[in-house]
C-alpha cells in the first residue's frame, strides 16, 4: 500500500484517527490510496489555525495573493493530464472529461489571481457638506467549504480560489468518495507560498467533519454543494449561528425540443446533456420536453446515438460513458428506472447494469444509459433528481405547453431549448425559471468566468464563479470622513 494521504492543517500534514480506502469505480480491485479520516478535534485545530492566520492574510499585500494563486493555476495546468487521470480513476468520468475538468480548475485559479488586483470600491459624496463616503469590500473571515464528489477538483477550485483571492482563510472538507483530487490540490497549494493556516484540508465523514465545520463558532461562512436535504440542514444551522451561507443543490433540468429544431443538433446536445459524465452533473438534462411534431424522430435519433456509445473503464481510450460513482448511486439509478416503469412509462433503451466493456473482467459500477418515454410531468421520474444516466421524454403539443412543463419543478438551475425560432428562443431566455439558460447548446457545460447558480430549490445565496463570487466572499463596509 502506498504512503497514507494525510490532512493538511496549519502548514503540516497530520494523520487522522483512521484511514479510508479510495476505490476506482471502474475497477473495484484498484485501490487508489488510503486517506486520513479526521474528527471534530482535528477540525477545531484547523479552524483555530485559520483564525490565527486571518489577520495577516486579510490585510497583507494583494500581489502576494495574486502570485500564489497564479502559481497554483500554473502547476495545475502543467499537470492537467496527471490530475485528470487521477480524477477519472476515482470519480469515473472519462479521462478526456477528467483532463478537461483539471484544466478548468487551473483556469479558475488563474482568473482569481487577476481578481485579487481588481477588487474595487466607491467614493461617494455625502448628502452632508464636508463629508466623504467610501464603500469598500473586505474579507469575511474563515470560510468552510464542503464540496461534492461529481466535480472533485473544479468545484473545490471555484470555492477555494475566490475565498483566498479576497483575503479569507479556508477549511476544505471534500466528499468522502473522492478525496484524491482534493488532496492533490491541497498538496499543490501547500507549495504555493501561502502562509501556514490560510488553507487547511480536513478529510473525513460528512456527519463528523461537515457537521463540526457548520457548527464551529470560528467559521464565518459556509459554501456547500451537494444534496437538497443536507443543504437545507446546513442553511438552518447557519442561520442559527449567524453565518453567511451559499448553497448549490439539486436540479431537474429541462431540455425543450421544438418542431423546428435541427434534429441532429437536438439529439446530440440532448445526449451530451443527459448522459455524458454518466449523467452525474447538477446541470444535466434529465427531462427532455419534446413537441409532438418532432417527438418520434427525436426519440429514434437518441436511441440510435445511445446504441453507438461505448460504456467502459473511464481510463480506456474510446470510452464514452464511464461508471456510476458508487454502489449506492448505481442502486438509486436503477431503482428510478423501475419506478418509472411501474408508473406507466416505457424504457426505450438501457436502464440495466452492464459488465465492463474493456475485457479486463474487472468489476465496476457500469450502467447502460436509460431513455424513458411515455412519461408525464407528475411522475416521480420527472419530479425527483436521479443524478445518473437516466433521462425521460415528455411529449407536449407546442411551445407554450413546453415552457409550462419546463417550469413545473421545485428546481431551477439550468434550462435549454433547441429551436430555430428567434421569437421562441428570446421568450424562453426571459421566461425559463432557471439561473442559466442555453439555446441550441447542452445544459451541462459552463464557462469559469461567469456566474453559476440557480433559482428555487437549486440554489441559495449569492452566485459562484466570476466576479460575482465577491458577493459571497466579501462584506461591504461604509466609511465616513470629515474633511
Amino acid at each position: 500500500m502506498s504512503t497514507p494521504h494525510l490532512n493538511f492543517i496549519n502548514g503540516e500534514w497530520l494523520a487522522g484517527n483512521t484511514l479510508a480506502p479510495n476505490l476506482n469505480p471502474s475497477n473495484l480491485a484498484d485501490v487508489i490510496g488510503e486517506y486520513a479520516q479526521g474528527d471534530a478535534a482535528q477540525l477545531d485545530l484547523a479552524v483555530r489555525a485559520a483564525e490565527t492566520a486571518f489577520p495577516a492574510w486579510s490585510t497583507g499585500g494583494i500581489q502576494a495573493r495574486s502570485d500564489a494563486l497564479d502559481k497554483i493555476g500554473s502547476e495545475i495546468l502543467a499537470r492537467r493530464e496527471e490530475l485528470g487521470t487521477l480524477l477519472s480513476r476515482e470519480e469515473g468520468k472519462t479521462r478526456a472529461e477528467g483532463i478537461g475538468e483539471a484544466t478548468r480548475a487551473g483556469q479558475i485559479f488563474k482568473f482569481f489571481a487577476g481578481e485579487c488586483l481588481r477588487l474595487a470600491g466607491e467614493a461617494i459624496p455625502s448628502v452632508r457638506p464636508g463629508i466623504g463616503v467610501e464603500v469598500t469590500r473586505e474579507p469575511i473571515g474563515v470560510v468552510g467549504l464542503i464540496t461534492p464528489w461529481n466535480f472533485p477538483i473544479a468545484i473545490p477550485a471555484w470555492k477555494i480560489a475566490p475565498a483566498l483571492a479576497f483575503g479569507n482563510c479556508v477549511v476544505l472538507k471534500p466528499a468522502d468518495l473522492v478525496p484524491g483530487s482534493a488532496w492533490a490540490l491541497a498538496e499543490i497549494i501547500s507549495r504555493s507560498g501561502i502562509p501556514a493556516g490560510v488553507f487547511n484540508l480536513v478529510m473525513g465523514r460528512g456527519s463528523v467533519i461537515g457537521d463540526a465545520l457548520v457548527k464551529h463558532p470560528g467559521i464565518a461562512a459556509i459554501s456547500f454543494t451537494g444534496s437538497v436535504g443536507v443543504g437545507r440542514r446546513i442553511a438552518e444551522a447557519c442561520v442559527q449561528g449567524h453565518k453567511k451561507v451559499q448553497l448549490e443543490m439539486g436540479g431537474k433540468n429541462p431540455q425543450v425540443i421544438l418542431d423546428d429544431a435541427n434534429l441532429q443538433q437536438a439529439v446530440e446536445l440532448s445526449v451530451q446533456s443527459a448522459f455524458f459524465s454518466t449523467g452525474q452533473r447538477c446541470t444535466a438534462s434529465s427531462r427532455l420536453i419534446v413537441t409532438e411534431g418532432i417527438h418520434d424522430a427525436f426519440v429514434e435519433g437518441v436511441k440510435a446515438r445511445l446504441a453507438g456509445l461505448k460504456i467502459g473503464d473511464a481510463l480506456t481510450a474510446g470510452t464514452d460513458i464511464g461508471p456510476v460513482v458508487s454502489q449506492a448511486q448505481l442502486e438509486q439509478d436503477l431503482s428510478y428506472v423501475e419506478i418509472a416503469r411501474s408508473q406507466g412509462a416505457t424504457v426505450q433503451a438501457g436502464g440495466q447494469r452492464v459488465a465492463c466493456h474493456t475485457g479486463s473482467g474487472a468489476e465496476g459500477f457500469f450502467m447502460a444509459p436509460a431513455l424513458i418515454t411515455d412519461s408525464t410531468p407528475e411522475q416521480r421520474i420527472n419530479r425527483e433528481e436521479v443524478f445518473g444516466p437516466v433521462a425521460s421524454v415528455i411529449r407536449v403539443k407546442n411551445y407554450e405547453e413546453a415552457l409550462a412543463v419546463a417550469n413545473n419543478t421545485e428546481f431551477g438551475l439550468s434550462a435549454g431549448i433547441a429551436t430555430q425560432s428567434l421569437k421562441h428562443a428570446t421568450h424562453f431566455k426571459r421566461h425559463a425559471q432557471a439561473g442559466m439558460v442555453m439555446v441550441n447548446l447542452p445544459t451541462a457545460g459552463v464557462d469559469y468566468h461567469v456566474p453559476f447558480g440557480g433559482r428555487k430549490g437549486s440554489s441559495y445565496g449569492p452566485r459562484e464563479q466570476g466576479r460575482y463570487a465577491q458577493e459571497f466572499y466579501t462584506t461591504v463596509k461604509t466609511a465616513y470622513t470629515l474633511a
